[in-house]
């Protein structure tokens, strides 16, 4: 092992200039697909992290338009939610349908206190529930609970970041009393989210604030036992059905009711990122590409050069495999050396990318994992031994009389 690590050394010696080019453009390609790599995997932690894959287990509905006439209606009638859709979307019988609740919101409300004020986003009223299949956290406090709903409370769950604006810390801000257009909630609860703003109340509170009418904003549809696109579709079809009986419409009306459905959306982005993924592994194998091209040059150069050697080699009786393996393991050596160098590089790009990007919503984390390094070392073996392998198999055609006779 000592003698091929000193020949390999030799090698390299005799043709500085060479391996030196050779090298950089390796290093050049494991680094560009380092950092390629390392992009990559920061949108999709952040797509995980954002609004989407949050709430990636529910569907949004909303009140709309008809596009169709239906039993006598006209095109053009507005179909209104009412908070008894809730109950009959959750007692559909389709097994992947959880639960439905209604939600009651008002837009751009301002919250103040003696200390400062601010705009913050809509004020929902929402059930016990509703946090948890939002796939948001409390970070200080609590939610809001049945007893809060059955007594409408007057109690709100602030986002951390308008927390910040307005009290010391998450955990001061819990059971202060803050005015809310004119009215009094206490902080009951803190939550973090990287996308919403919004501040939660009871539904029967917001119910009670809107003059107790049935009418409701949206209704969020808690979905379960799903993994494919047909199934996310089935689901949201069973929906659009159970409200089609509600208020007269045509099921296929996709207008009467708009309905955003989060897991089908997310099986979409999920594909497009995985897409994306293959798509830089081959943009980053292409630019490693003309480094192993140069590899393999190099690894014809001292073939030629090392004819009567390996000539004398075989007339002693050398076998073929041996000498197959060594031009082969030169050419992984070079390859995995200067490779690793990019690889160093790359993941020191990465981890300033990170530092740089730490408070961005846009690259969360773009660093690689050991499972992308070993990928890449698996590349680079391959690589190496593919770069070294036709120069190999030109040494075994040498015949031992004609390489003897070579100068």
């Amino acid at each position: 092992m000592l003698d091929l690590i000193r020949e390999i050394i030799q090698v390299l010696s005799n043709n500085k200039m060479r391996t030196a080019l050779t090298g950089l453009s390796v290093a050049w390609g494991i680094f560009m697909l380092i950092i390629l790599l390392g992009m990559s995997r920061g949108v999709y932690n952040s797509f995980n992290s954002g609004f989407m894959a949050q709430a990636s287990n529910s569907m949004q509905v909303w009140s709309g338009y008809t596009e169709k006439p239906y039993h006598g209606y006209k095109q053009g009638r507005a179909i209104q939610l009412e908070k008894d859709d809730a109950p009959a979307v959750t007692n559909s019988n389709d097994s992947h349908i959880k639960t439905a609740m209604p939600i009651i919101y008002t837009s751009s409300v301002t919250i103040s206190t003696p200390r400062d004020y601010m705009s913050a986003g809509n004020m929902e009223g929402v059930y016990p529930e509703y946090l948890k299949a939002q796939g948001r956290e409390i970070v200080a406090g609590r939610f809001i609970n049945d007893i809060d709903l059955k007594e409408s409370r007057k109690v709100i769950v602030m986002n951390k970041r308008n927390v910040g604006q307005l009290f010391e810390s998450a955990e001061d801000a819990v059971g202060q009393y803050v005015s809310i257009n004119g009215l009094s909630f206490q902080v009951i609860g803190v939550y973090h989210s990287e996308w919403g703003q919004e501040v939660y109340l009871p539904y029967s509170t917001a119910r009670m604030l809107n003059g107790f009418t049935d009418n409701i904003s949206s209704m969020l549809v808690e979905v379960q036992n799903m993994s494919t696109m047909e199934q996310g579709e089935a689901a949201e079809q069973s929906v659009r059905d159970v409200l089609s009986k509600q208020h007269d419409f045509a099921n296929d009306d996709n207008s009467a009711v708009w309905i955003w459905n989060r897991f089908t959306q997310h099986l979409q982005m999920s594909t497009g990122l995985g897409i994306l993924n293959y798509a830089i592994w081959i943009i980053g194998i292409f630019t490693m590409l003309s480094g192993i091209i140069g590899v393999s040059n190099i690894m014809f150069v001292s073939v030629k050069e090392r004819t009567h050697e390996i000539g004398i080699r075989r007339a002693i009786g050398a076998r073929p495999r041996s000498i197959l393996g060594q031009i082969i393991m030169e050419s992984v050596f070079i390859t995995g050396f200067f490779g690793y160098i990019g690889v160093v590089l790359g993941i020191g790009v990465t981890e300033l990318l990170n530092h740089l990007f730490a408070d961005s919503n846009f690259l969360k984390d773009p660093t690689v994992t050991v499972a992308i390094a070993l990928q890449v070392t698996v590349v680079l073996i391959i690589a190496g031994s593919l770069a070294g392998l036709f120069p190999a198999l030109k040494a075994l055609k040498v015949k031992p009389v004609e390489a003897l006779r070579t100068e």
